[in-house]
């Protein structure tokens, strides 16, 4: 079976169209940090704004993985109010997740934000063969 290129569509192809990677971890730092904050834990802090803050910013967070995946078009503006909502985490909603889907969310953002459309797709780098060592004068 053929694999599918990007001109062809297919998973593959959708997928190498937009920040595939970046989207995903966006949206699975927003969904972690919403997790802690229902979480039935005797643990969690409860720093900052317990209202509506508190959720609005892990929805911010996925709605912007969903949109980053969906219309890749506008990735930068998302990629920024992702940063921006995840940061923002750190204050609202029991320390960002408790650190986790901050750190996520940021690095989500960040890879966004870097991703370049229009480049070739980078072919595997083929391992060398380990260098064989001449023997030096202590070894002759």
């Amino acid at each position: 079976m053929p694999a599918a290129t990007p001109a062809s569509g297919g998973w593959r192809g959708w997928r190498g169209r937009r920040p595939f990677w970046g989207g995903v971890l966006v949206l699975l730092g927003g969904a972690e940090i919403l997790f802690t904050l229902r979480a039935p834990l005797p643990v969690v802090l409860h720093i900052g704004m317990q209202g509506l803050a508190g959720y609005l910013v892990p929805v911010v967070m996925t709605v912007c993985g969903v949109l980053i995946l969906l219309n890749p078009a506008q990735r930068l503006f998302y990629s920024v109010l992702a940063v921006l909502s995840s940061l923002a985490s750190w204050i609202t909603s029991n320390l960002g997740g408790f650190l986790v889907g901050m750190i996520i969310g940021v690095l989500g953002a960040c890879l966004t934000f870097g991703w370049l459309p229009d480049q070739p797709p980078r072919r595997r780098r083929l391992r060398r063969p380990p260098a064989t060592k001449a023997p030096g004068p202590a070894e002759a």
